[in-house]
This record gives C-alpha cells, sequence and structure tokens, in this order.
C-alpha cells in the first residue's frame, strides 16, 4: 500500500508522502505547487500560470520553464511513474495543468469542506455545531498562507483571495460562538486574522466581541483603541459602524446576539425590484394552483416555491412574470434578490451580502446591520413582523445559500429558482415545480413574438425548423431570434440553414445582442461538477441514440454500474441530464453538443476511442433489456 499523501498550503507550503517532507525545488517550481493547489481539482491555464510565476515581464522561454516545472513535479509526486507517463497527480488539461488531488490530501479542500458544513449549521440555527465545524476548518489554517513561495508571487490575488477566505470563516466562527457560547475557541484565529489584515474591521470587531465573551473586557478594549488608532494614522478615518458597534457592547457588557426591535410598521419603504416578462400561461396557471393549494395566498399562511430546471429553459421568466401577477395580494412590497448561483462572470450572493441588501431595500439604516449571517438573518426576521412581502431569490446555488433568506412569518411569499433540485429545501417544506421545456406550438409564439409575427407566418416551415434545432429551449430562441432580428432582411430559412450543421458545435448559439449564449449558460453548471460528474458528462456525448441506460453510461465511463447510477442521478439533479423512464436518461440536444464539444477538449482521442471501445464490448455482451423509449426531449 502506497503511503498517504499531504499537501497544505494554508501555512507553510508543504507536500509529504507518509512521514517523509519532500523538497519541493526551486522557488518557482513551488509558486506552480502552490497555485495548482490553491485552484485542486480545477485547470489553471498555462498563460495564468506565467502571470502569476512572473509578476513582471515574463522571459521568453516561460513556457517551457512552467513544461520543466510541470515535469519535475509530476515525477516528484509520482516517483515510480514510467518516463513520458502522464500520470495521476500533475494532469494537462485545457490548455494548462490540473493537480488531482482528493479532499482528504488537501488542507485547503478539508477547510472548505468544513466551511461549507458550518455554514449549513448556521443557516439551519444549529449554533453549536456550525462553532464546531468553523472551528475544525480553521485547525489547519497556520499563518500566511504559501510560505516558502518568492514573496512577490504570494502578493497575487490568487493568495490575497485565499487568505480573505479564511479570514470570513473566522468571522463566521465568531458569530456562531456569541449565540452559543466558546469564543475563547475562535481566539486564535481572529488574532490570526488581524495579524494578516490589521485594516479589517470586521475581523477587527470580531475580535473585540471574542475577547469580551471570554472574559478579557479590558484586552477587548485595549484592542479597539489600537485598531481606532491605527485607522486614523495610516487611512485619517474614524470606526465604521460595526467596529463601533462592537466597541458600545462591550463597554455595555453585552456578550450574546443582537435582539433588533422591529420597526414599527407604518410608515416603511415598500422595495419594488421585479422586472416585467410576459408567457408561459399554462405553467403559470400550475404554479398559481399550488401558491392556493398551499394557502400562501387566500389564507395569509406562509410558503415557498422552488422552480428549478435545465439551464436557459426560462426559470427567471416564469417567476418575474408569476410575481408580477400576484404582487398586489403583498402590500408590503416585492424584493428580487439574485443570488448568482450559476454567474458566468461572479461568484454566488453570500447570504450575509444578501442579507445587508434585503434589509437596506425593507428601510433598515446601514448603522443598524450588525455583523454575521445569524445576527442579519434575526434582524430581518424581526424586520418582516407583521408584513406581507414577496421575496424572489434567482438563481440559488444550493440550500445553505437560501435558508437564511426564507422569510419566517405568516403572510409573506418566497419564490426560489435553480438550476438543481435543492432536495433540501423541498424537504424543509418547499413547494416543487419542474419546469420542463415549452411545448413546440408555444416555443412558435415565443419566436414569433422575438422576429415578427409577420416574418414566422410568412416562412412557416422556416420557422418550426428554428424551433426544432433550438431544442425549444428558450434561451436558444432569443440568441436565434436576436441574430435574425440584426439580420431583417435574411429569411428565417437562411437562418434556420445556419443551424444544420452540428460539427459546428454551439457556434450558432453564441452571445448575441446582448443575449447570453449557449456555452455561457451551461459553463456555469459544467464547472460546478466534480471532476468525476464532469467525466462522464462528457462522455456520454459519445453515446449514439436518443437515450442510454445507467450500464451503458457506466461502459462509458469505465465505472461500475452502481456508482455510475449515483452520478446520473446527480447529474439529473442539476438538470444535465434527464431520466425520462425509470432508468433512461436522456441528454438535451444542445447540452450534448456541449458536453461534445467538451470531451474533444479535454479528453484525448485514446481517451476516447477506449470509451466507445467498452460501450461496443457493452453492448454486445450486455443487449439493452429496456426497449428504447422515446423522449419528449429533442
Amino acid at each position: 500500500m502506497r503511503d498517504a499523501m499531504r499537501f497544505e498550503v494554508l501555512g507553510p507550503l508543504r507536500v509529504c508522502r507518509g512521514d517523509e517532507e519532500l523538497d519541493l525545488g526551486f522557488p518557482q517550481q513551488r509558486a506552480l505547487l502552490a497555485l495548482l493547489l490553491v485552484r485542486a481539482g480545477r485547470p489553471v491555464l498555462a498563460g495564468e500560470i506565467v502571470d502569476v510565476l512572473w509578476p513582471g515581464r515574463a522571459p521568453a522561454s516561460a513556457m517551457n520553464v512552467v513544461r520543466r516545472y510541470a515535469g519535475a513535479l509530476r515525477r516528484l509526486l509520482e516517483p515510480d511513474l514510467p518516463p513520458r507517463a502522464p500520470g495521476r497527480r500533475v494532469l494537462r488539461r485545457a490548455g494548462g495543468y490540473l493537480l488531482e488531488a482528493a479532499e482528504d490530501e488537501v488542507d485547503l479542500l478539508r477547510f472548505r469542506a468544513l466551511t461549507k458544513r458550518g455554514k449549513r449549521a448556521a443557516a439551519t440555527g444549529r449554533s453549536e455545531a456550525a462553532l464546531r465545524h468553523f472551528v475544525d476548518a480553521l485547525g489547519d489554517w497556520h499563518g500566511p498562507v504559501a510560505m516558502g513561495i518568492p514573496a512577490s508571487v504570494r502578493e497575487h490575488t490568487e493568495f490575497a483571495s485565499l487568505e480573505r477566505e479564511l479570514t470570513r470563516t473566522a468571522r463566521m466562527a465568531a458569530d456562531a460562538a456569541l449565540l452559543c457560547g466558546g469564543s475563547e475557541l475562535v481566539l486564535p484565529h481572529l488574532r490570526r486574522a488581524v495579524e494578516l489584515d490589521p485594516l479589517d474591521e470586521s475581523a477587527q470587531a470580531g475580535l473585540v466581541m471574542a475577547l469580551a465573551a471570554s472574559g478579557l473586557q479590558a484586552e477587548a478594549l485595549t484592542a479597539y483603541e489600537r485598531v481606532r488608532r491605527l485607522l486614523a494614522e495610516e487611512l485619517g478615518t474614524s470606526p465604521g459602524p460595526e467596529l463601533t458597534a462592537a466597541h458600545a457592547r462591550v463597554l455595555r457588557q453585552e456578550w450574546g446576539p443582537l435582539r433588533p426591535i422591529a420597526p414599527a410598521r407604518p410608515p416603511h419603504p415598500t422595495p419594488a425590484q421585479l422586472p416585467v416578462f410576459v408567457g408561459r400561461e399554462a405553467e403559470l396557471d400550475t404554479l398559481l394552483r399550488v401558491t392556493d393549494a398551499a394557502g400562501a395566498v387566500s389564507t395569509g399562511a406562509p410558503a415557498t416555491v422552488l422552480v428549478s430546471g435545465m439551464p436557459g429553459i426560462g426559470k427567471t421568466a416564469l417567476a418575474v412574470h408569476w410575481a408580477h401577477r400576484v404582487a398586489d395580494r403583498f402590500p408590503d412590497g416585492q424584493l428580487h434578490v439574485p443570488l448568482r448561483g450559476f454567474d458566468a462572470a461572479r461568484p454566488p450572493l453570500e447570504p450575509a451580502d444578501a442579507l445587508r441588501g434585503m434589509l437596506s431595500a425593507l428601510g433598515v439604516p446601514a448603522a443598524r446591520l450588525p455583523a454575521g449571517v445569524d445576527s442579519l438573518a434575526g434582524l430581518y426576521r424581526s424586520t418582516l413582523v407583521g408584513r406581507r412581502l414577496l421575496v424572489l431569490l434567482d438563481d440559488a446555488a444550493d440550500t445553505e445559500q437560501v435558508r437564511p433568506l426564507l422569510p419566517p412569518g405568516p403572510g409573506s411569499l418566497t419564490l426560489v429558482t435553480s438550476r438543481l433540485a435543492l432536495s433540501g429545501l423541498t424537504a424543509s417544506g418547499a413547494h416543487p415545480l419542474h419546469l420542463d421545456l415549452p411545448s413546440a406550438a408555444d416555443a412558435g409564439v415565443v419566436l414569433a413574438r422575438r422576429v415578427g409575427q409577420d416574418r414566422t407566418a410568412a416562412e412557416p416551415g422556416a420557422a418550426a425548423e428554428i424551433v426544432a434545432r433550438c431544442g425549444r429551449l428558450p434561451l436558444a430562441l432569443a440568441v436565434v431570434a436576436a441574430r435574425a432580428a440584426d439580420r431583417p432582411d435574411f429569411p428565417l430559412a437562411a437562418i434556420a440553414a445556419e443551424l444544420r450543421h452540428p460539427g459546428d458545435g454551439l457556434d450558432a448559439f453564441a452571445d448575441t445582442g446582448g443575449v447570453p449564449g449557449l456555452r455561457t449558460a451551461f459553463d456555469p453548471s459544467y464547472r460546478g461538477l466534480s471532476p468525476e460528474h464532469a467525466r462522464l458528462f462528457r462522455l456520454l456525448s459519445l453515446r449514439p441514440g436518443p437515450d442510454l441506460t445507467p450500464g451503458t453510461a457506466a461502459a462509458l465511463a469505465g465505472l461500475p454500474p452502481r456508482r455510475t447510477r449515483l452520478l446520473l442521478d446527480e447529474l439529473a439533479d442539476a438538470h444535465l441530464v434527464t431520466e425520462h423512464a425509470p432508468g433512461r436518461y436522456v441528454q438535451h440536444a444542445l447540452l450534448r453538443l456541449f458536453a461534445a464539444e467538451l470531451t474533444a477538449r479535454y479528453d484525448s482521442p485514446t481517451e476516447r476511442r477506449a470509451a466507445l471501445h467498452r460501450l461496443r464490448t457493452y453492448e454486445a455482451t450486455v443487449p439493452d433489456r429496456h426497449p428504447t423509449s422515446h423522449s419528449t426531449h429533442p
């Protein structure tokens, strides 16, 4: 049995094989390893590596040097690897490199997994469990990250962002500790956070409160005075609201969580943040029936409705239109919060940031906003007492992101949209509404409204072909319609002809006229997959025929059928495949084109040939025991 590997980047950069610490080589080679560890499991483009390793001007030989360092790391981590073998650790991917390591091998991956569990516990009101997870996560933090690499490299945003991530977890741990006791457990981590950035007022406020809650009131006041002077000397400013509030609470000896008093109902702002949209009448009627059945509108009982479906299927459009139709039943206003769960350019919105924006829209002054998601959620709940509000939480990343944002009392209604099934949310009582593709007739109406009724009426055959080539996917129709609108003199038959060449992949559905293309829409879902799920998603595109079984998928991937079934179910939860009949899975035609592009990019010809060989062998020896179903998916 091979000795276990340990990779450490949350402090001095170290790699151990068993009890032996490895010599990581030249400083730039160590820097490459540190960068790959910070991005563990995700490829780093060669150009990015050059930018990080040579912050100034890179030498002409930079790419050759990167290749040499990658080869040296590969031999260091896998000393028994035959010459020129690709190995399983440092892999060449997508014009760059990827470090493959398990969660229990990398301190950063363990830290992130434990932090996620802590957030989940905090969002469900389990402060003691949250504190335990946060403290366990921070146990791997041993100082400035990636120590031992050149200082100029450590200044890169990749490493600075990681230190801010550690500080945020320390701050969340401090908030959890104030709610349940145990602030002394977080003091070492808060001290380390303020050492890294003495001007971080949020971390300083957490330290002040944790010191006081640990019985060190004098030290807490000294810490406040020290940072007050530092802010004056370095920035010429006074402490902000969060730090000032922490100081005031220490003086009043208030160590526990804030207990905000809800403002009197009249007068208060009536926020209105919903854009306008029209469409999908049949689905809207279904959504209204679900809402009425829950009593959310007719009796005032609280309810949450989850609208889920594949990327580009029109979840936000449906939710916005529905919210407009019932907005008058919620006299205290509407909140529309883009959660950015699958935003192509920005990370998901943190619950604390979402709560600050919602409370601001509800008229709570910035000076009254506490630190930490638990305290913010408490203020949010108390602010909604006696109010009837409609809340649209758009594009949720996961259940943990949503839970703190749900209005608790009677009279308010929440609509959540997500690409994921969010089983934790439905298990808590949310009403699920899976959004399927529109009918061909409805998709035709959508196209006509976008390009003009006269054009579709003049060329009904071409319009029907466009709908079919778009797989009835609303976003695909919007992209093609935007291109048609830019070329009003082109016949629709010419537009349809551009869509007939699957060899072009998704080129015909690129970003157009402000409408995001399909690659832009699909890519965040793919990037959210684990390497194992991503590989299966790509390889499914090699299977000819309309659908497949877990057995055929297992053959393609070279995995056990039971494991493959679990992977398929999780891809179905992400709406990247559909189980349209028991044990029968199908990819939407455009998702399949996207997967085909990815497998051509990431899987070598040898890997693809091996997958097809396994599939042919399987189909020759284990005939499909289920007749092929006719899916309604294109």
